[in-house]
């Protein structure tokens, strides 16, 4: 197996989103997650998912330059859109988001519907970590298909992701 520096994977994942029609940040912030993972032995969230992304960006499942939109917010709370935005920048912003809430209110909450793939969960609990604090995560699968029936529903409507 080829050895790469995460730095050439960075810059190359980089130039293919741009190429894409990402953004500078929008590739940055997509290729330190995606890199990362690698870098953590989590390799299934990795570069290798940049074809899958390239693809779902064609199909219109992932839209570079979405807006991100706030719909509801309080001191300790927000309801996001994220219009089909890259999941690691959307969600990267809603983590930021949180810490700058919970820096003034103690604890925020923030969800967020209409994004892609946000990729390596541990990711934005760390991001938390570093500022000194507790977070969390959890998602569902996205634009994929249903697969678990709620507690005493009839229909499917969770992914299989804990």
């Amino acid at each position: 197996m080829p050895s790469i520096a995460p730095d050439i994977l960075h810059d190359t994942g980089k130039a293919i989103f741009q190429a894409a029609g990402a953004s500078d940040e929008e590739a940055q912030i997509v290729m330190e997650h995606l890199v990362g993972a690698n870098l953590a032995g989590h390799d299934s969230h990795g570069v290798i998912l940049i074809p899958s992304y390239i693809n779902r960006i064609k199909r219109g499942h992932i839209v570079p330059g979405a807006p991100l939109e706030i719909e509801r917010e309080s001191p300790t709370t927000a309801h996001l859109n994220g219009n089909w935005g890259f999941g690691y920048v959307v969600t990267t912003r809603a983590m930021e988001m949180a810490i700058a809430k919970a820096k003034t209110q103690n604890v925020a909450a923030i969800t967020i519907h209409l994004q892609g793939h946000v990729g390596r969960l541990a990711d934005y609990p760390l991001m938390a970590a570093k500022a000194g604090m507790i977070g969390m995560i959890t998602c569902d699968s996205g634009r994929a298909p249903k697969s678990v029936v709620p507690f005493g529903g009839r229909v499917a409507r969770l992914g299989t992701n804990p």
